[in-house]
């Protein structure tokens, strides 16, 4: 009976261990609490500085020009016509073979049977005749300094042959930058119902164009001269953009303008792509289907000039660049595992979130949410490891989001790690099920001994009693 009592101990204790040692082993790497940073929900900040601005036009965008933030909006995304805006395209794309080696300023063009293509009455034009030789710079400043019409037909023909293969190339380089309402139908923006834009995709390609130097040398200047060519004698150019230059409008003039494009129709209204700098800093402007409007003493005020510089010098003066967020952030502590140095490990930001906000906003007012990529980390742990990110927003505005890394490392444990690959061994389902199986059979085998062997036990003590008693009855003969 004795051994039976001890098998059947064993066997208890087995079954106690098969299914309480996970649970102890758990209980061994059960991660602390974490303590994240307090997160306090905050409300969207407006701007009265961005609210009060209007501009005197149908449409109008101010963008920094360094990182493409638009800073100013007014109907940008509205499609509207471009005007002579258009040339912009024309010219960077001639820029653009030039870079690439396909063509030189110096190139002497002989103008071709396509150079008044769609070139209607009232165009601004330089005259350039069918057979003229000029040289492709020349002809980039007659475009862009003096806005003429078929000097864009002409460079279309230098870089893809025929105008309506230019005009394709136009589209698909609108394509590439991103200018998803914009559709080009000739070179020089020359009016058709087929040819639109918006002030933002126009504030697009400009940053683009602006990338170029030979595009920056041309658009500041204030005059050139075209030398003779076989066909014409010597021209005087003189930019119409008066923000630049004072030869035909005076009253405009703005020290810190860099360019870029003015562009008019009955249909577009007046219309001027600007840029300028100042300390540093590049801003770009779009001012769409303005008015010039006759004044009481006698002089026309002419928006397209007024509205723009007023947009560039309100840029300059109401936005700077601040610091939202940087290193010095502490996102808060993660609970580690496997370790007996450390239960958690703190997280700080990692790098550094800027942007151009205007001047009454402060970024102490914006929403910081952090988040941790797991509840918990398990040893070792590196410092600088990422474990999270840490987010700068302003209701539906995100202005970016930075790492969350580990301040220091944490060496693990090599007990607990082993304890740990066990609890693991134990988690997995197969073994579980293994383990009831064997438990199962172990069950059993020791019932079926408990019930079989004590019969056999039974049986034999019952046969040895009947031998005795004939032992017995020969003993009394």
């Amino acid at each position: 009976m004795k051994k039976y009592r001890l098998f059947r101990s064993l066997l208890a204790l087995a079954l106690a261990a098969g299914l309480t040692l996970p649970t102890a082993l758990a209980a061994q790497s059960a991660p602390p609490e974490a303590t994240p940073a307090v997160v306090t929900p905050k409300a969207p900040v407006e701007s009265q500085l961005l609210s009060d601005m209007h501009i005197e036009a149908a449409a109008a965008i101010l963008v920094d020009a360094d990182t493409g933030t638009v800073l100013f909006d007014q109907n940008a995304h509205e499609q509207r016509y471009p005007a002579s805006i258009t040339k912009v395209m024309t010219a960077m794309l001639a820029i653009e073979a030039v870079d690439r080696g396909e063509l030189s300023l110096n190139d002497v063009i002989t103008v071709g049977s396509e150079v008044n293509r769609e070139v209607g009455d009232g165009s601004s034009t330089q005259n350039i005749k069918e057979g003229e030789q000029i040289r492709l710079e020349d002809v980039l400043y007659c475009a862009l300094t003096a806005s003429a019409n078929e000097a864009c037909n002409v460079l279309a023909q230098a870089v893809s042959g025929s105008v309506d293969d230019f005009v394709a190339l136009m589209n698909q380089r609108a394509g590439e930058l991103g200018m998803e309402d914009t559709h080009f139908a000739n070179t020089h923006g020359y009016h058709n119902e087929e040819h639109y834009t918006t002030a933002y995709d126009i504030a697009l390609m400009c940053r683009e164009a602006m990338q170029h130097e030979t595009f920056r040398t041309i658009v500041t200047a204030k005059s050139y001269t075209v030398p003779a060519t076989n066909l014409h004698e010597a021209r005087e150019l003189h930019d119409t953009n008066a923000l630049v230059s004072t030869w035909r409008i005076t009253g405009y003039y703005y020290e810190y303008a860099t360019g870029i494009k003015t562009g008019s129709t009955p249909e577009a209204g007046q219309c001027l792509a600007a840029s300028a700098s100042k300390d540093g800093r590049n801003l770009i402007s779009v001012v769409l289907g303005a008015e010039n409007i006759a004044q009481s003493d006698g002089t026309t005020l002419r928006q397209s000039f007024s509205e723009s510089k007023r947009l560039l010098q309100w840029g300059f003066s109401s936005f700077s660049t601040k610091t939202l967020l940087d290193s010095t952030y502490f996102g808060g502590t993660i609970p580690v595992t496997l370790s007996r140095d450390a239960n958690y490990v703190g997280a700080q930001a990692s790098g550094e979130i800027e942007a151009i906000l205007p001047n009454d906003l402060d970024p102490a007012d914006f929403q910081v949410t952090p988040e941790f990529n797991a509840e918990s980390l398990e040893a070792p742990v590196d410092k600088g490891q990422i474990v999270g990110k840490v987010t700068v927003s302003n209701g539906d505005t995100v202005y970016g989001s930075l790492d969350l890394v580990a301040v220091d490392s944490v060496a693990r444990s090599e007990l607990l790690y082993r304890l740990d690959q066990v609890k693991r061994f134990f988690d997995q389902l197969w073994v579980k099920m293994l383990l009831v199986v064997v438990l199962v059979l172990a069950a059993v085998l020791l019932l079926r001994w408990l019930l079989f062997g004590r019969r056999r036990r039974y049986g034999s003590r019952r046969r040895g009693g009947y031998s005795g008693g004939r032992y017995s009855r020969r003993r009394r003969r």
